[in-house]
Formats: structure tokens, C-alpha cells, sequence
């Protein structure tokens, strides 16, 4: 009877935990916001379109989905890493899924090939850490990782790879109490979360793409 009853019970604590960590990860974020400045630039938009995410409830999905063209995205309530930067700059009106469409059928030879495709696809490829990369570099976006967190900016994003092999993407933005290193908010299973884990996994790429300044 015991284990019928913690059984039972299992459910409404998972929802407790989950509620106290959204709950946290929406209290960062908003101390976070506190220390951007008051610039009105790209760059400061891009973070508080950052996040605005961490508000949202997001179960980790990384499933195909036929999408829209353009503007298409996948349910609101799902979604992967790159899905959180696709949603923030599409918050500024920067729709990644036609830019870096469009550049694949103009350009399909520079992209990677990782995934043995003979052209572009719009419902996936903009989601594919690995193409947002090369988009970025492309337009003149890539700076150099370094582990000094100082080169780091609000509105930056950072390219890692966690667990030996997965490719992943964040946003960079102000740690909540002020200090010199930057958080990120990033979904990396569990949601949007603003988090101290900028040099936690190995960095493979340093971005700032500030369309219009």
C-alpha cells in the first residue's frame, strides 16, 4: 500500500518541483534583466528577448516537424535549443528559418552535410546548430572562444558541445547578481533556463549577429 500511495503521490511532487524550478529560473531572469543596459541596442533586445523565453514552459522536443514557410515554428510548448534563439530573433523580426533557407539554396555547398541531404529544407535546417554556425560565420558574425568571460556580451551566442557529441547553442546574457561572468539561457532538457554555465561545456563557437544596430 505504501508503494501505491508514493506512486500516486510521484506525479503532484514532479509538478511541485517543476512549478519551483520554473518559478526560479523566472526569478534569475528577471534579476538578470535588471543589469542590461538601457541602450535600446540590438544587442540588449536580443537578451531581453532571451529572457522573455525563460516566462514560457517548453518541453523538450526534438522531433521533425513540418513547418510553415515562411515564419513556421513548431508547437509553443515544444522545442530545442535552437529553437530558443529562432524565437528570440524572430521577437525582432529576424526570421532565421527564411534567412538561412534562403542562403542554403544560394549557397548548399558551404553548409555541412551532415545529415546526407541533396538540398534544403526548411523545416528542419535552420533547428541544426551546425548550419546556424555556418550562418553566422557567414555573415561576419563569428568572434574568437576564448575562456576570458570579459569578451563575452548580453546578446552574444555561444556554441558548445555537451556530452562528447552533441552540438548545442545559448544566449548570452547578464548574470543575475552583477558579476563579471555571463549566464546564458539556453534549453538544454529542461525548458528555457537562465544559468551559470557559459564555459561548462567545451565552446566551439562565439557569435554576435546584430542584424540592425
Amino acid at each position: 500500500m505504501r508503494h501505491i500511495r508514493a506512486l500516486l503521490l510521484a506525479p503532484a511532487i514532479f509538478l511541485s518541483w517543476s512549478a519551483a524550478t520554473g518559478q526560479f529560473t523566472k526569478e534569475l531572469a528577471e534579476a538578470a534583466r535588471r543589469h542590461l543596459a538601457d541602450d535600446g541596442s540590438f544587442a540588449t533586445r536580443l537578451a531581453h528577448a532571451a529572457l522573455d523565453r525563460t516566462h514560457q514552459v517548453v518541453r523538450y522536443e526534438p522531433a521533425y516537424v513540418r513547418l510553415e514557410y515562411p515564419g513556421g515554428d513548431v508547437p509553443a510548448g515544444t522545442g530545442v535549443c535552437t529553437d530558443e534563439v529562432i524565437r528570440s530573433y524572430r521577437a525582432l523580426g529576424h526570421d532565421l528559418q527564411k534567412l538561412v533557407h534562403e542562403d542554403m539554396r544560394r549557397n548548399f555547398s558551404s553548409y555541412p552535410k551532415h545529415w546526407g541531404l541533396a538540398r534544403p529544407d526548411s523545416n528542419i535546417d535552420h533547428r541544426r546548430v551546425p548550419n546556424l554556425q555556418t550562418f553566422f560565420k557567414r555573415r561576419g558574425a563569428s568572434l574568437p572562444v576564448t575562456q576570458n568571460e570579459g569578451d563575452y556580451r548580453p546578446g552574444d551566442l555561444i556554441t558548445c558541445t555537451v556530452a562528447g557529441r552533441l552540438p548545442h547553442i545559448a544566449i548570452v546574457v547578464p548574470a543575475p547578481d552583477g558579476g563579471a561572468r555571463p549566464w546564458i539561457v539556453h534549453n538544454i532538457g529542461q525548458g528555457p533556463q537562465c544559468e551559470d554555465r557559459l564555459f561548462e561545456f567545451p565552446l566551439t563557437g562565439h557569435y554576435r549577429w546584430h542584424p540592425h544596430q
